[in-house]
């Protein structure tokens, strides 16, 4: 859970750090660029194509171990406060 949360956060960064039409935060972070030099576009293209494979794996992951675990809180609450099976008995005659 903890490797899907970061994966999802740096995804998030990276999408937003990358230039498009309308210049994306990029404009805001001008050592961006020369951090990573020229190739920074293509830089960001990658990091972004592994990191939404990462955060795909990760998805899977979590929705398969949560399926294996399959305990339904719903069901167990409807068995455990059904109340014990009363036994029948005869209705009292008054006297």
């Amino acid at each position: 859970m903890v490797i899907h949360v970061l994966v999802a956060i740096l995804l998030m960064v990276v999408v937003l750090i990358q230039r498009g039409r309308g210049g994306g935060l990029v404009e805001s972070f001008s050592g961006v660029e020369s951090m990573f030099g020229t190739k920074t576009s293509q830089f960001l293209t990658r990091t972004t194509t592994i990191l939404a494979i990462l955060f795909m794996f990760t998805s899977i992951s979590l929705a398969l171990l949560s399926a294996r675990q399959s305990r339904s809180l719903i069901n167990e609450k409807a068995i455990s406060s059904s109340p014990p099976a009363q036994q029948e008995t005869a209705p009292e005659v008054p006297e």
